[in-house]
């Protein structure tokens, strides 16, 4: 197929095919799914020839976000590690201001992705990639804004852009909503209430899916998800006696008196609206701002981390506003970390935004439920880098809980790449179908 060269226009990335029918020739895109404004029909193939190419489909997609994986894995554990001292050893104690930053950072994310992408076609003149990556990301949200991988004639001319401003500024409140309840609730509650209510989010991404994504109730995953929870609750409660974190980092005992009692009440309260809105984020974000099933995985891959941008952008440009309500009011009192404060902030705001970055794509590779239990793997990472710097070893809950989020994640796993495959090969049967029908 002819791709047009530097000095071509937009207009010229539309050509007649040998049907007459117009398709778009070249947006940087991976040939597998890109957009056509009347799809050519598809070539007839085998029963055996769709699954094989529907498994093949399926391992690329999970070999890339396996990769993302592990790298959310890692930098989440950098980015907890370094907040925790912080807010702890170093008492800049700023939950809002660094909620703020942290999530303000992920405006990096578009620019560091389109570095690797100008290394990678180095040889291309800048006014032709530049070209062709605008490109991709315009068919990709529209594709986004349709959930059609084939763009008809009027969705191709149609601006996404009020689409992604709304679809940015609710999948951000939902997310900032979540993530303040967490640092709200962290002096009121109970370390082990905060760990075990926060982390059930996995559950109502879940439920949340059966409605908005049309999730299908299979008892392979609801078994993994509680096996899951299970994991969490035995880490949260299992020998370790109730402690409530205070302001500075030391721990006390929780729940002695009537107004302890009646915080920590307050906190759960909060700290499960928190969880049931963070599972909700990662459902709103897969079905409002992700490619449809059938995208390929670079294209879904470069998408993710430019809506990352966009949250930041948000963020940044709207989320100012309380820091200078809570100073005023004295609930947060802004001042800039400076020394090892502001350097160890730093590390976690990159952490931070390559957890943020690697997380969105793998939700958009896989599942909002998958992507939820995978995250849960952080709490055994931590606790182990927690051994390894504080010199305490695993208490047998942590490693019996750590095990159960293991195996729930691998069942899980499973189960979401065989409903992969079974979807894809379906599509393609029915594809194959139609064509059968036409001719």
């Amino acid at each position: 197929m002819h791709r047009p060269t530097g000095g071509h226009s937009e207009q010229a990335l539309l050509k007649n095919d040998e049907n007459g029918r117009f398709v778009r020739t070249s947006f940087g895109g991976d040939a597998e799914d890109r957009p056509m404004l009347h799809p050519r029909r598809p070539t007839i193939r085998s029963n055996n020839s769709s699954a094989q190419d529907a498994n093949r489909a399926t391992r690329k997609k999970y070999m890339i976000a396996l990769v993302f994986l592990l790298l959310s894995l890692a930098s989440f554990v950098v980015q907890t590690e370094t907040a925790v001292y912080i807010q702890h050893e170093l008492h800049w104690d700023k939950p809002y201001c660094m909620l703020y930053v942290t999530h303000g950072s992920w405006v990096l994310l578009w620019p560091f992705q389109l570095l690797i992408l100008r290394i990678q076609k180095r040889k291309m003149s800048w006014a032709a990639f530049w070209r062709r990556h605008c490109s991709l990301l315009r068919t990709t949200a529209q594709m986004v804004e349709t959930q059609e991988v084939h763009l008809t004639t009027r969705a191709s001319h149609r601006s996404p852009i009020p689409y992604m401003i709304k679809t940015t500024a609710f999948v951000t409140s939902a997310l900032t909503i979540a993530g303040g309840s967490w640092y709200v609730a962290v002096n009121m509650t109970t370390a082990s209430d905060l760990t075990a209510i926060y982390n059930c989010s996995a559950f109502f991404a879940y439920a949340f899916s059966i409605p908005f994504l049309n999730e299908k109730l299979r008892f392979d995953k609801v078994f993994a998800v509680g096996v899951a929870i299970v994991g969490v609750l035995v880490v949260a409660y299992g020998d370790r006696p109730d402690k409530k974190v205070s302001k500075g980092g030391t721990a006390t005992d929780g729940g002695d008196s009537d107004g302890d009692a009646q915080n920590r009440l307050l906190g759960n309260i909060v700290i499960g609206v928190g969880s049931v809105l963070y599972g909700l984020y990662e459902v709103l974000y897969k079905r409002f701002a992700c490619p449809p099933e059938g995208t390929s995985p670079g294209r879904g891959t470069i998408f993710a981390t430019t809506f990352g941008s966009l949250i930041g952008a948000f963020t940044l440009s709207v989320l100012w506003i309380p820091i200078p309500i809570l100073h005023v009011l004295g609930w947060e009192t802004f001042r800039f970390p400076t020394g090892e404060a502001g350097k160890m902030l730093l590390i976690s705001i990159c952490a931070n935004a390559t957890f943020s970055g690697s997380f969105l794509v793998l939700i958009s590779l896989t599942s909002p439920v998958l992507s939820s239990v995978a995250a849960l793997l952080t709490i055994f990472l931590v606790a182990i880098v927690d051994w390894f710097r504080t010199g305490q070893p695993l208490s047998l809950a942590a490693i019996i809980g750590g095990i159960l989020i293991i195996v729930a994640f691998f069942l899980l796993s499973w189960s979401t790449y065989r409903e992969l495959s079974e979807e894809r090969r379906k599509s393609l049967e029915n594809d194959q179908v139609e064509s059968e029908s036409d001719e």
